[in-house]
């Protein structure tokens, strides 16, 4: 049984929002306090990877703050300070994004179950890949690294480097039917139908 820790990511640059997701207030608690709970209640340790100087809310003494060495180098460069930080205290860590107010805790369980024998398993749901709800073995920093240099940023490359199990909609259907963990807010408009929902 591998030891599966968390890494949620809020250092983002909230372009289409317009303001810092990570602040949003949504059930009483802003999102990335709700989506750190979430994560963990599942795994442990739990890292928040920010953007330098970022102003992030206040969140439980066991949560681990780390910066991006560098800004807007997307998922993968908070991957790699999120396992840096984690080495020597679990195998490997669920990846989210602080946008995902639905995450469910039976959606972080099953993927960190499928994960088995490979290195990554991450969903891939009508042909788009979900880097931000996948699990990671720690041994991909070294692959992580060499790509970030090469200035290979997408995930993808990431997947096609190392043994990577690719979850479908149907190993998913019955812990998620709706799959309502993956859904991010990227607008003020998502945003806003989501507030409809948890307040409704």
């Amino acid at each position: 049984m591998i030891h599966v820790g968390g890494i949620v990511l809020c250092g983002g640059q909230s372009k289409r929002m317009g303001r810092p997701k990570c602040w949003l207030p949504f059930g009483g608690e802003t999102m990335l306090q709700r989506v750190v709970r979430i994560v963990g209640d599942v795994v442990q340790p739990v890292v928040v990877v920010a953007a330098a100087g970022q102003d992030v809310p206040a969140l439980p003494d066991s949560v681990q703050m780390v910066c991006d060495e560098e800004q807007g180098r997307g998922p993968l460069q908070g991957l790699a300070g999120g396992v840096a930080a984690l080495r020597g205290r679990c195998d490997a860590a669920y990846l989210s994004g602080c946008d995902v107010p639905f995450l469910q805790a039976a959606f972080v369980d099953r993927m960190a179950t499928l994960l088995g024998d490979h290195v990554i398993c991450v969903p891939r749901i009508a042909d788009l890949y979900h880097p931000l709800a996948a699990v990671y073995r720690l041994e991909v920093l070294e692959v992580v690294r060499r790509l970030l240099a090469a200035d290979r940023l997408r995930p993808v490359h990431l997947f096609e480097e190392v043994p990577t199990r690719i979850v479908s909609e149907d190993d998913l259907f019955d812990v998620d039917p709706s799959l309502q963990s993956l859904r991010n807010m990227n607008t003020p408009q998502a945003y806003a139908a989501a507030l409809v929902e948890i307040d409704g």
